[in-house]
């Protein structure tokens, strides 16, 4: 008896999956935004629905809906701030002297002014960028603002706590906001620690309520850190060991950030703002939004910068067009360092245009992998490389995890933003765009000298190898746009 009721109800549920598996393929098809994620969504559902709708569930969303929400809120506490900061900022706009042209469509998607009077250090290691961020910290007289994707509670990431303690201690206010999926070895102790000496601590909230009930799959990839508004340092690096260059199982970490002192700063404090108003639901009070030094902005002196915040609450994939719009303006080279390598068809297209079109194309990606499907989907790129005449280089000392470009003389870019599906469409990122032949040439040099100890990959890395690996490879490449 009971078998047949067995055989009855799974002849029940058996259909129903299916017809779930095409109600949600048909949903994909309307909603996922690139074609290559519908495509292996649409697979995925019709040809496995036990495992792929529930996958869906967590996976598929493209658009981070509360953010979005309270981005849009008539009575959001940033209405007003938002107005305060262009007013304050106007000063140090570029009117007269026209800036690169890359830079008003990027100014566009950031929606933020490009700005002069500026004063930028590239920190070009890890002992350097901590170096000059535990310094900064200390000088802090009034506020502190900090976000990190990782934060560990390794050696560094003690030294980090304690020097956000003394601030706190010493009556400096300190807000302190954490990706709670990228932080999520970080101990509770750790964050009670913070509290009880006065540091605000919160998680960002990727996978907590607010209209993104189940999903994980987006991050806050951003690294910031304020000091009283008037610097502020972004890169690449994450609070851990592994960033001060020390030798791990991987070698030595290669990373890159930029310290920036002037209105800039503020633009990068504007970003940290937005993201602690979503996840805490008000902005942090009495920051100072006046520009420094407003004398200097006059005479339009100093380094230009933008800061293009991008994520999945842009109306526009904004960091996806980024890259295409630096990529196609690019005349005489673009040089664009990565950890991971997973372009769709657009950016492909784009790369293979700037290489036929005579630009000096190269792409350095790292020789070792921390995340085995991305680093096997990169080979799967490297024919479409080679053929259009893209260099594309592997860096042997050790793993490579810096986000950098180089355009042409003088544009170059330091962010949190790998050239992959993720940073395109998932992550909360950050990039600050910097328009100074001055600069450039220390990127040239620090590139350069990465280009030295690397070395130049072909296609034959790839059809050379045996027939289970370039299938892996295939594989890999196949679930990538769905990560």
């Amino acid at each position: 008896m009971l078998e047949k009721y067995w055989l009855e109800i799974v002849g029940l549920i058996v259909p129903m999956v299916h017809a779930a598996g095409i109600l949600h393929a048909a949903h994909a098809v309307m909603r996922v935004r690139s074609a290559e994620g519908t495509i292996g969504w649409v697979m995925a559902l019709i040809t496995f629905p036990y495992l792929a709708v529930p996958l869906y569930w967590i996976l598929g969303r493209s658009k981070f809906r509360g953010y979005v929400l309270a981005r849009r809120a008539r009575d959001s506490p940033l209405a007003d701030t938002f107005i305060e900061v262009r007013q304050s900022l106007a000063a140090c706009e570029l009117h007269d002297d026209p800036p690169h042209p890359l830079l008003r469509p990027a100014a566009r998607l950031a929606g933020l002014p490009v700005t002069s009077s500026n004063e930028l250090e590239l920190l070009i290691n890890g002992k350097a960028a901590f170096e000059r961020i535990f310094q900064d910290i200390a000088a802090a007289q009034d506020y502190l603002l900090v976000l990190f994707f990782i934060v560990k509670g390794d050696k560094v990431g003690t030294a980090f706590k304690d020097a956000l303690i003394e601030r706190a201690t010493a009556g400096v206010r300190v807000f302190v906001l954490y990706d709670e999926i990228g932080s999520h070895q970080l101990s509770s102790e750790y964050i009670e620690d913070l509290r009880r000496a006065g540091v605000q601590v919160v998680p960002f909230g990727t996978t907590l309520g607010k209209g993104n009930r189940f999903q994980i799959n987006f991050r806050n990839h951003r690294k910031i850190v304020v000091v009283d508004g008037k610097v502020a340092l972004s890169g690449g690096m994450n609070i851990g060991d592994e960033y001060t260059g020390v030798v791990t199982d991987m070698g030595r970490w290669r990373d890159t950030m930029v310290r920036v002192a002037g209105p800039a700063a503020q633009c990068l404090q504007l970003v940290f703002v937005e993201d602690w108003n979503w996840a805490t639901g008000s902005p942090p009070e009495n920051l100072t939004w006046q520009p420094p030094d407003l004398a200097r902005c006059a005479i339009a002196s100093g380094q230009r910068v933008l800061v293009i915040p991008t994520g999945p609450a842009d109306p526009l994939e904004s960091c996806h067009l980024f890259f295409i719009e630096a990529i196609g303006m690019a005349r005489r080279r673009i040089w664009i360092t990565s950890p991971y390598f997973v372009p769709d068809r657009a950016v492909v297209s784009a790369l293979q245009a700037a290489a036929v079109r005579g630009v000096d194309v190269r792409i350095l990606l790292p020789s070792r992998a921390d995340h085995i499907l991305v680093y096997l989907s990169s080979f799967s790129f490297l024919p479409e490389m080679d053929v259009a005449g893209v260099d594309v280089y592997r860096y042997q000392d050790g793993f490579l995890h810096q986000k950098v470009m180089l355009i042409d003389n003088e544009l170059a870019a330091v962010g949190t933003a790998n050239l992959d599906n993720r940073s395109f469409r998932l992550n909360f990122e950050v990039i600050t765009l910097i328009q100074d032949l001055h600069f450039a040439k220390e990127v040239e040099a620090m590139l350069n000298a990465d280009f030295a100890k690397s070395k130049r990959v072909t296609a034959k890395e790839y059809t050379k190898r045996p027939l289970w690996f370039r299938v892996a490879v295939r594989f890999a490449r196949l679930l990538t746009p769905i990560q």
